[in-house]
């Protein structure tokens, strides 16, 4: 083991030394890469990140006499300047389990730390907390966290020799973003940018409304309900007047949230952290046979779940109740308070629930689309907090009507109906449309599927009532 106090001596030494010669360097430390046996005092960045929780006040300094670490790999780089003086580490390099965000008063840092480079920040004195809902590691600034300064540099940050691959994390779309994902990498394997976007031919920043930074909307290909993920570029960066590129791919980003703390973004390193195919998009087979004004007058089915028992699992008569993951499944509620008059619906949610993840499956019975025409259905939704939680309205023609074919069948998005919103007040009921499925052919079902994560941080609830289809 080497004596670290000495490492620290020469370091500070060599600062001062430095800062003696007048010319334009003044200011950066010696941080020459030296072969580093990792320090007794090693705690975990999720060990900072949980002190911060039980800080009263949301700020946690340490002792400076300590002489305690943590160890972390860079995963960002302020090259392409999308990044200023910060630096962002996290706590492996393959499946990581915590980031944290270490300030920095120096610019630039990548000719110092390479991404995948090893690093060991010295923690006494900082001071940890959160800074737009992700944690940071800085110096206390009378209750805020201001950055290190150049001539500490050195002696807190010390960068080991080691430069290792860093390996993103793949996550599918917005529904497998967690808190526990925040500031490390991550990989969308199967993503595109809005048609939107592409339609105005958007920049990354440099649009006339971006102020500090630009907002992009990506898709994943691989769910069709998936909100859409906010991606976000600084204004100061390199490549903010680059067009945004056409067709799909990969993209491999930080996770992180937004200024307000109010959703998860991504924000990449530069745009060489996209592998996109400008000739192909994503293609999603869909039920859309557009809305009509009114409802049939035959009535195929009604479902209000009056009959239905409070806190029971909805099983109406014909339908399938079907847990695809985790313990929740679609219950039948009572609305008290101010909605008790509303009665009977059903609802699902994972809030608390302790489940890695939640797919519960709420199916119709199965109805010939040849045996009438004109067909219209509907429904009313409504949520409590539903955030990072969701709910699609799915159909399928191949389904054996059993629950242990539900994971076997071909099942496609239905895009017309109108599901309600996050942002709707929870109090709220919204009406889906009137839904026409006139152009769809044989027997099928239609599927309500709610999917969470257990979240706290992300998953919340949704309701449903009054389902009908009817037909001319």
């Amino acid at each position: 083991m080497k004596n670290f106090n000495k490492l620290f001596a020469i370091a500070v030494l060599s600062v001062i030394t430095f800062s003696c010669v007048e010319d334009d360097d003044f200011n950066l430390p010696d941080t020459a890469a030296i072969d580093i046996e990792a320090p007794a005092n090693l705690i975990d960045i999720s060990s900072v990140i949980g002190q911060i929780g039980q800080a009263q006040t949301g700020l946690v300094t340490f002792d400076p006499n300590n002489d305690q670490f943590i160890e972390g790999f860079v995963i960002s780089s302020d090259e392409a300047g999308n990044y200023f003086e910060e630096l962002i580490i996290q706590d492996a390099i393959e499946n990581p389990t915590a980031g944290i965000k270490i300030l920095i008063d120096n610019s630039p840092l990548f000719t110092t730390y390479a991404i995948g480079q090893r690093v060991y920040i010295k923690l006494d004195g900082l001071t940890a907390g959160l800074s737009n809902g992700v944690p940071v590691l800085g110096i206390n600034g009378n209750g805020t966290i201001e950055k290190i300064a150049p001539a500490l540099q050195g002696s807190v940050v010390l960068r080991d020799s080691e430069v290792f691959n860093i390996v993103p994390t793949l996550v599918s779309g917005p529904s497998e973003f967690r808190t526990e994902k925040l500031l490390t990498l991550i990989q969308l394997p199967e993503a595109q940018f809005t048609d939107a976007d592409l339609a105005s031919n958007r920049t990354f920043a440099s649009e006339p409304t971006d102020q500090f930074d630009g907002v992009r909307l990506v898709q994943t290909c691989g769910d069709f309900f998936a909100a859409p993920i906010r991606m976000e570029t600084s204004t100061f960066s390199d490549f903010k007047a680059l067009r945004l590129p056409e067709g799909s791919g990969s993209i491999t980003a930080i996770l992180q949230r937004d200024f307000r703390d109010e959703f998860f973004v991504i924000a990449i390193n530069s745009p060489d952290d996209f592998i996109f195919d400008a000739s192909v998009r994503c293609n999603f087979a869909i039920v859309a046979c557009g809305t009509v004004a009114t409802a049939g007058t035959n009535v195929l089915l009604s479902e209000n779940f009056e009959t239905q028992s409070t806190g029971a699992a909805a099983m109406p008569a014909g339908w399938t109740n079907f847990q695809e993951a985790g313990t929740q499944t679609w219950e039948v509620y009572t609305a008290s308070g101010t909605n008790a008059s509303l009665g009977k619906s059903v609802n699902c949610g994972s809030f608390r629930s302790g489940d890695v993840s939640t797919a519960a499956w709420l199916i119709t019975p199965q109805f010939d689309f040849d045996a009438q025409t004109g067909e219209v259905f509907s429904f009313e939704t409504s949520n409590s907090f539903a955030d990072g939680s969701s709910m699609e309205l799915l159909y399928s023609s191949d389904w054996d009507g059993t629950a242990t074919g539900v994971d076997t069948a071909s099942w496609e998005p239905m895009s017309d109906p109108v599901i309600v919103s996050d942002s709707e007040n929870f109090g709220n009921w919204v009406f889906s449309g009137h839904v026409s499925l006139d152009c769809v052919t044989g027997t099928g079902a239609i599927a309500f599927r709610y999917v969470g994560s257990g979240d706290p941080g992300t998953d919340g609830t949704y309701e449903l009532d009054n389902i009908s289809l009817t037909s001319d």
